[in-house]
């Protein structure tokens, strides 16, 4: 079986969300796009809608955590590269968002991470194929 996956993440202001990960190289679908939301591709089976708080609340009756006080979920990309990792975080950073921790370099692994303007926190991993064939 084919899965997709559809993160949802609550916004503040859209308009601001989409322009930060336009910014950062992604795009969106208009066909999931009006004033509450908007669907971003990260890939061909990975997409994160971006909700602003009011409408993601119809969805969860929870609280919204505070990303700055609390973290309920690391969102975590690949990247084919050590070069692509820190090229979609420097553009991250420079549209905007924030720097998290230290890069992480542990063998043949190599990940940074940042914020997006609403706190959450995103990973960017690369790992070396040749290491899997071992």
């Amino acid at each position: 079986m084919s899965r997709k996956i559809f993160v949802n993440l609550p916004v503040k202001d859209l308009n601001r969300s989409v322009d930060f990960f336009t910014k950062c190289g992604f795009s969106f679908n208009p066909q999931f796009t009006d004033e509450n939301a908007t669907c971003m591709v990260v890939s061909d089976d990975i997409f994160v809608m971006l909700l602003v708080e009011p409408f993601f609340q119809s969805f969860s009756k929870r609280g919204i955590p505070d990303p700055a006080r609390a973290s309920e979920v690391l969102v975590c990309l690949s990247a084919d590269s050590r070069e692509e990792v820190d090229a979609l975080v420097d553009s991250a950073v420079a549209a905007g968002g924030g720097t998290h921790g230290e890069p992480q370099a542990e063998g043949p692994m190599y990940g940074r991470s940042f914020t997006d303007p609403d706190g959450h926190i995103w990973e960017v991993m690369w790992m070396d194929p040749a290491a899997l064939e071992g």
